[in-house]
């Protein structure tokens, strides 16, 4: 009874011109658990690149950035579909895959710098993708549309996609640790099911990002709309 008062005393969920970063949090894990198996289709690409990039030794490391490139971006767009109910086989899909691979190159090295500044370049250019998707359109098009996106609001962005980086750093550590532990499986193994498992809260998160600035511009009025 009293788990039912407290669950009927939660406010509603605020609408996406409004949401925080919190209820950002909450929405991905809903996402997330409606579409649990698409999600760890999702979350595939990534297990392959963390699983490539952990074995590559001598020559082959220089084949990890692109290789992570297009099965990162691969991951997102297929996100993005799943959330934003947009087709994938469509020439839009393959627009948006194009500008993600082109958004992604970079994120690597900066991540090397420093993780600070890989998130917020992320967070001013990553919501081209879907864009291209969703409103279908071209290469430059979708760049500064995305980067219009995140500069409706800059902080929501950056802060969502910090915290979801964070959550799923320490959700994938802890269940890496589980299956290492009381599995009994390789480092490798376990480390490889967890970005499995776990990978797929940041795409989703990201997507959700797409709805939230959106509307957030869409509430400013129909002039900065355009």
């Amino acid at each position: 009874m009293a788990r039912r008062r407290q669950s009927r005393e939660l406010p509603p969920p605020l609408p996406p011109e409004r949401r925080t970063v919190g209820q950002l949090v909450g929405e991905t894990i809903r996402c997330y658990e409606r579409n649990f198996f698409r999600g760890i289709a999702v979350g595939l690409p990534i297990a392959v690149v963390n699983a490539f990039a952990w074995s590559a030794s001598g020559g082959v490391r220089y084949l990890v950035v692109p290789t992570a490139a297009l099965l990162v971006t691969l991951a997102y767009v297929a996100a993005c579909a799943v959330v934003l109910d947009a087709p994938l086989r469509s020439r839009s899909a393959l627009t948006a895959f194009a500008i993600g691979v082109l958004v992604f190159l970079p994120f690597p090295f900066l991540v090397a710098i420093y993780v600070l500044p890989g998130l917020a370049y992320l967070a001013l250019v990553g919501l081209s993708v879907p864009a291209a998707l969703v409103e279908r359109l071209g290469v430059r098009a979708a760049l500064r549309r995305g980067i219009s996106l995140a500069r409706v609001d800059y902080v929501h962005v950056l802060g969502g996609l910090a915290t979801l980086a964070l959550i799923v750093f320490l959700t994938q550590f802890g269940l890496f640790f589980l299956l290492r532990e009381y599995a009994e499986n390789t480092h490798r193994v376990a480390a490889t099911l967890a970005s499995l498992v776990v990978s797929p809260l940041v795409l989703f998160g990201s997507a959700i990002l797409y709805v939230d600035q959106m509307a957030r511009l869409r509430s400013r009025g129909p002039a900065e709309s355009a």
